[in-house]
């Protein structure tokens, strides 16, 4: 139901293969098997993306209020069990300080709360949210918030990195149209559109296609690729970051499915918000 739910709000195999962070061939047969299941077609599909059928709607309604009951069995289940759970996404873009704030004012406040965390790749900024992976994400906007709750909790301003002995290293900053004839590293297809134009610096690049932290300061390193990263995180010395004018902060945020009661989801949100403000 959950890679069903992920096809139907996408509307293409693609995207919502990359947003489950799995392959296009499983989900397919994932969805053709369901579709058996049913005895009806669920999407009409065509080269550019699917729609959904009138079975198909229907079929969504329903999925999201099973997915939703699944949740709440869920947390019943853990509570009777004398445990409670909540499963953080963090989204590994290297050392935030803020985290491990959060982490220890929330060990303080909520002793009892077996804490779960799902690191994920800069391919998905919700690290896993939408797919049902986790009850809340830690992460950085902006990216496609529909059906989502995000509260800001900082704002970091954004540097070009370059390598050290690079000739626009030593400036005190650097405007995008300095570096238009740059190589920059780039994620890949499928990837949040507004996530990919904000670290594109607003306009379509070449470069390599990367995932992880690591790879793009490797590209940086061996390609002298060029890209963007908050400033205040530590590099390696051969690397250097330039602040970037006329660009807008990246906003440290956290995020959670829209309607979510989940009481740990609160708390976790208010210990946050403070934990970020010092």
């Amino acid at each position: 139901m959950r890679y069903f739910v992920a096809v139907a709000e996408e509307l293409h195999f693609g995207r919502a293969a990359t947003r489950l962070h799995m392959g296009q061939p499983p989900l397919s047969r994932a969805v053709k098997q369901l579709e058996a299941e049913v005895g009806a077609l669920l999407f009409a599909r065509s080269p550019t993306g699917v729609t959904l059928t009138p079975v198909g709607t229907v079929l969504l309604d329903e999925a999201r209020a099973l997915l939703g009951h699944a949740d709440r069995v869920r947390a019943r289940v853990s509570a009777a069990a004398g445990t409670a759970t909540l499963t953080i996404g963090i989204l590994g873009d290297g050392t935030d300080p803020g985290v491990s704030r959060l982490a220890a004012a929330y060990r303080r406040t909520r002793p009892g709360i077996d804490i779960r965390v799902r690191e994920t790749d800069l391919t998905d900024p919700t690290c896993g949210l939408r797919a049902g992976l986790v009850d809340v994400a830690l992460t950085r906007a902006p990216f496609d918030e529909h059906a989502l709750t995000v509260r800001t909790l900082r704002t970091d301003p954004v540097g070009v990195v370059l390598r050290a002995d690079d000739p626009l290293a030593g400036r005190d900053g650097l405007r995008p149209a300095e570096l238009s004839d740059r190589r920059w590293f780039r994620f890949p297809q499928g990837t949040d559109p507004a996530w990919q134009a904000y670290w594109n610096g607003g306009t379509p690049r070449e470069g390599p296609v990367v995932r992880g932290v690591q790879e793009c300061l490797q590209a940086v390193l061996w390609n002298g690729t060029v890209g963007l990263a908050p400033l205040g995180h530590d590099l390696p010395a051969e690397l250097a970051v330039v602040p970037l004018t006329d660009m807008p902060p990246s906003r440290v945020v956290a995020a959670w499915n829209e309607g979510d009661t989940n009481p740990l989801i609160r708390s976790f949100i208010a210990t946050a918000t403070a934990a970020y403000r010092h």
